[in-house]
């Protein structure tokens, strides 16, 4: 590798602890891999079902934050942020998707985790994430351990699924394809309570008045770009670009426009303040 290409590398190696990085301007981003600039177009695999993230309009258009994130990733190595072809990946599909080179990339609320580390590569983190419980207000259930004996819905292939296996084995797990799936067979009453991401759960929460969280936040994790491994000039585009679009202040006005003003807060801090110890 140049000097020039180590350069990159040494700015995302000083960022890599913090948001607060160093300006990347688009004259000293890294090479485009030649794979993706002669494809001419960026395969993004994406969320459809979990606002504000990744999810489908009412005309079925993509949108979310993830999905701005691809489309002006698309525009700064491709030159327009047309240039992106998007695929609905699901929690438990996602890393196939990736590994039989469906996609190109995962913006898919991906947690990075030990397990993930040994099948793929991820990017610099843009955000943090944590994970939360869903119950009905007048359920009886304070606190995650108030779970045992009962059933809790969640998504196949889910980081919370593997973390009440672990963590939680007296917990009846109800695994569900999507995350419209679980939600639906929790309020049906098939399940005492529903687990995900504590962003998506602060929306249904600030939808309905009848339900609310545990608010013991477990599972913290940072969310990254997923890459195929060996991939190491496209890793270092894209961390660049991540390093790039917190500089710019790219985020918030994405949070926004998607995120209505009662839960916005929590989602400003996920992306703009340091991650929380976890209490677990």
């Amino acid at each position: 590798m140049s000097l020039m290409n180590k350069a990159p590398l040494v700015l995302l190696a000083a960022a890599a602890l913090s948001f607060n990085v160093q300006a990347i301007a688009a004259d000293s981003m890294p090479p485009v891999p030649s794979a993706i600039s002669e494809q001419n177009v960026l395969r993004a695999g994406v969320r459809c079902d979990q606002p504000p993230y990744g999810y489908q309009d009412n005309n079925g258009d993509f949108a979310g934050v993830e999905v701005e994130m691809s489309r002006l990733i698309a525009e700064w190595a491709l030159g327009s942020a047309d240039k992106v072809a998007f695929t609905c990946v699901t929690a438990e599909n996602r890393v196939p998707q990736l590994l039989g080179r469906k996609v190109d990339i995962l913006i898919a609320t991906l947690g990075v985790t030990p397990e993930r580390e040994r099948v793929i590569a991820f990017t610099q983190p843009y955000r943090w994430g944590a994970s939360d419980v869903l119950v009905r207000k007048d359920s009886g259930i304070n606190k995650i351990a108030d779970l045992k004996g009962k059933t809790l819905a969640t998504l196949k292939g889910s980081v919370q699924a593997k973390w009440f296996e672990e963590n939680m084995p007296g917990v009846k797990t109800l695994r569900l394809n999507s995350a419209a799936d679980a939600l639906q067979s929790f309020r049906q009453g098939r399940a005492d309570a529903y687990t995900h991401d504590a962003a998506t759960l602060v929306v249904i929460t600030g939808n309905d008045e009848s339900l609310r969280l545990v608010e013991e936040p477990f599972q913290i994790s940072d969310a990254a770009i997923g890459l195929r491994k060996g991939e190491d000039e496209w890793r270092t585009y894209l961390s660049a670009a991540v390093v790039r679009m917190h500089e710019e202040k790219r985020f918030r006005p994405w949070i926004e426009k998607y995120v209505p003003e009662a839960t916005r807060s929590y989602y400003l801090s996920v992306f703009e303040q340091p991650k929380p110890e976890e209490s677990h």
